[in-house]
């Protein structure tokens, strides 16, 4: 037992490692080849863990070695747009021109339903309010809405609003963030000083976002009762 908890905890270090070398993507947006890569990843995994008679070294090499060829196929996808298009596909437009290109959908396998529960996720519940749609190499879709259905703007409206960061997080359930500090030009003199003028302590706070020296948000910690 003992064996296969420590073999547990390298091997967990080990896919941290080559996950991190693939680079940051979220499970929806992954390319075919990496899905692929992904898949062999855990079931290599998954052997070298329940059978403690292979040894560490055979899990191991075959990780990396899946890693790095998902590196250079991603270099040369880089470098080539043949091979881009051969490794990922291409995107495909489904919707031109508020009219629906039902070949497309035929050639995707993209069912009416499936095509309406990825407008659905971007608020689009009416196929007349869509320009257009493009079902990218990911397996998403990607629509423009019409002119005409999407809310005005402030510059359609004729305003000039000031463009300003969003809010950051200055304190985190009582731990105080010094790269955002840094980020907004501030200290924690002024720090202490805003908190202590709200009747708390940095530990009281829950959670603290600024925007400038004289925008800030404080929601302090709900007490134990």
């Amino acid at each position: 037992m003992l064996i296969v908890f420590i073999r547990s905890i390298i091997l967990y270090f080990v896919i941290t490692a080559a996950v991190r070398l693939m680079g940051k993507r979220q499970i929806g947006d992954l390319q075919p080849s990496e899905l692929v890569i992904t898949m062999l990843l855990s079931n290599i995994v998954t052997l070298t863990v329940e059978d403690i008679s292979i040894p560490m070294i055979m899990g191991i090499v075959p990780v990396f070695t899946l890693v790095s060829i998902d590196v250079l196929v991603s270099y040369l996808t880089l470098r080539s747009r043949r091979i881009r298009r051969t490794v990922s596909g291409s995107s495909k437009l489904i919707i031109s021109d508020g009219k629906i290109d039902q070949k497309v959908m035929r050639e995707l396998r993209f069912t009416t339903d499936d095509l309406m529960a990825s407008l659905r996720a971007q608020q689009i519940f009416d196929l007349a309010d869509v320009q257009f749609a493009v079902a990218e190499t990911t397996g998403t879709i990607s629509v423009c809405p019409k002119k005409s259905s999407v809310p005005p703007t402030a510059k359609d409206l004729g305003m000039t609003p000031e463009n300003t960061n969003p809010p950051v997080m200055l304190i985190s359930d009582g731990e105080v963030s010094t790269a955002a500090l840094r980020f907004l030009g501030l200290d924690m003199e002024w720090l202490n000083k805003v908190v202590k003028a709200d009747g708390a302590s940095i530990t009281d706070i829950f959670i603290m976002t600024a925007e400038s020296p004289s925008k800030y948000t404080i929601i302090k910690k709900e007490k134990n009762q």
